[in-house]
């Protein structure tokens, strides 16, 4: 056999295992370099981006239609909207919209100034459809990644499967949808800073809503083994690493997870699992913080013995009473169902993961005044209504969470001395 056959066959042989293997063709579409290479050590957040003005220039003309439970400090953003409702001196309350790029350039300078590394942005089933790309989702991601590079904040794609039905729907649009992210919005190779989050010296990708028992799609047909395997192995759009969004109770497959393990069986192909803790644990729950170190010790032993990194989940608080109104009208939710106590209960969950060996922590959520989950700038005084109820900040700075997070952050980092003992200004 001729001796440049024999070069070309044995050269194709190590592409195809290098293919077969997981390693990336020097062609494919992402940077090679971030400024976030590496999850750990970082605290980053859950940002939703979901709030919309209506074609006439008003939010939430109706007070009787309010589903959210806290009101946004809106004092900084240069542009915000009248709503239908006022606040104690009789002004008319108002609100930010998503789609405004100077709204998401306030929120990337807020997280430079008080030190939250970064987010995920959340990518809905529904708006990685073709015929949405257009819309406003997309035009959120653009800004944000705009907004990261502006700010050296860390900056990555979260699939949200919420919004997929059983109805023979799967997960290849997501994997259109990848491709249209990397080539039309260059998220992995951004105009300006690289600042697209990087784990295991990969993209890292998240595929949230693997597991819910309340969810209308089977987790065992929908695509996610092929969805995944494109990630990863794809020569022009893999090279990714894989975080997966479980429920709390995935490691023992029962409570709030499905009983299928199955689901252990996809977890095992990812590179990092994520549970999903709102609303789990509550400090008015005796010792429900003990808890929360035990999940999070025996949840970081099965990953050691699985080779799977992990990711502790922690939230400020809960609460759900406006939209429990619509959606329960039978099991109407109390407002601060899971309270914020000043943001105590939050600093207990970062200081116990961290000391139960997390080396990374997810906050939910950046921006979810919906189910009171915020951690930016919110109004100790929100607007008043016979109908609606907001919870307040409790005499706390509307900064008073990214503070809080920023000086996690430094103990994350080992900047300072992690304590119990939520810190004062």
């Amino acid at each position: 056999m001729n001796l440049k056959i024999i070069f070309l066959t044995l050269s194709m042989s190590f592409i195809f295992i290098q293919a077969r293997e997981g390693v990336v063709a020097q062609s494919n579409k992402h940077s090679k370099n971030t400024l976030y290479p590496d999850y750990k050590g970082l605290i980053m957040a859950g940002y939703q981006g979901w709030f919309r003005v209506s074609q006439d220039g008003i939010m939430y003309p109706d007070e009787k239609q309010i589903r959210i439970d806290m009101w946004p400090d809106v004092s900084e953003y240069e542009i915000t909207y009248p709503t239908g409702l006022k606040h104690s001196d009789g002004s008319t309350a108002r609100f930010f919209s998503s789609t405004d790029k100077s709204a998401i350039d306030l929120h990337f300078r807020w997280m430079k100034e008080y030190g939250l590394d970064g987010v995920f942005m959340q990518r809905f089933f529904n708006t990685a459809k073709p015929q949405a790309r257009k819309e406003a989702p997309t035009t959120v991601i653009k800004n944000a990644f705009e907004a990261a590079s502006k700010y050296d904040r860390a900056v990555a794609i979260m699939y949200d499967l919420s919004g997929l039905k059983k109805s023979g729907e799967d997960c290849s649009i997501l994997i259109e949808d990848w491709k249209f992210l990397v080539d039309s919005l260059k998220v992995t190779n951004q105009t300006g800073k690289q600042t697209y989050l990087f784990f295991n010296g990969k993209p890292l990708v998240t595929i949230w809503g693997v597991g819910f028992p309340d969810r209308p799609y089977n987790i065992r047909n929908i695509g996610l083994e092929r969805f995944i395997d494109f990630l990863k192995n794809d020569p022009v759009y893999g090279g990714c690493s894989i975080m997966l969004g479980v429920p709390t109770y995935w490691r023992d497959l029962n409570a709030d997870c499905i009983n299928d393990p199955y689901l252990h069986t996809l977890i095992r192909l990812a590179d990092i699992v994520m549970p999903w803790t709102v609303q789990r644990f509550s400090p008015l729950l005796h010792n429900d913080i003990d808890r929360y170190r035990d999940l999070v010790i025996n949840d970081m032993e099965w990953c050691r013995v699985n080779h799977i990194s992990y990711v502790p989940c922690v939230t400020p608080g809960f609460s759900w009473h406006n939209l429990s109104r619509h959606e329960f009208q039978y099991d109407v939710k109390p407002a601060a169902s899971i309270p914020r106590q000043k943001g105590r209960f939050y600093w207990q969950q970062i200081i116990t993961a961290i000391n139960a060996g997390a080396d990374m922590l997810y906050v939910a959520m950046f921006d979810e005044v919906n189910e009171g989950t915020a951690i930016f700038k919110i109004d100790d005084n929100p607007p008043v209504s016979d109908v609606a109820k907001f919870v307040d900040l409790e005499g706390m700075p509307s900064d008073h969470y990214l503070w809080l997070t920023g000086e996690a952050s430094k103990i994350l980092k080992k900047q300072k001395p992690a304590s119990l003992k939520i810190p004062q200004r």
